[in-house]
């Protein structure tokens, strides 16, 4: 099983970023798939996720910002980041769930200049 993140990079406050995540080597198709990020000197947080029923959850720092999205027919998540804020600074995971089990991506930095 591989998840590949790619799109992180440097940008001004107020600028968008999308973030892609690409799957492969699942047997069954993720229940969950999302972004998780860890700011400097914190714990890692949910971003967004998107459930296969179509549910989607933003963390309240980021609802009317971020979007998250599915493409099933390139297992890919994506997550568009506009209006970005210093805050917004972290480390970005993808993060897929199947079958009670976890699968984490290698991290793509995310740095908003002020």
């Amino acid at each position: 099983v591989q998840l590949q993140a790619s799109g992180g990079g440097l940008v001004q406050a107020g600028g968008s970023l999308r973030l892609s995540c690409a799957t492969s080597g699942f047997i069954f198709r993720p229940t969950v798939m999302g972004w998780y990020r860890q700011p400097p000197g914190k714990q890692r947080e949910l971003v967004a996720e998107i459930i296969s029923g179509g549910s989607i959850n933003y963390a309240d720092s980021v609802k009317g910002r971020f979007t998250i999205s599915r493409d099933n027919a390139k297992n890919t998540v994506y997550l568009q980041m506009n209006n970005l804020k210093p805050e917004d600074t972290a480390v970005y995971y993808c993060h897929a769930a199947v079958l009670r089990e976890n699968y984490w991506g290698e991290g793509t930095l995310v740095t908003v200049s002020s």
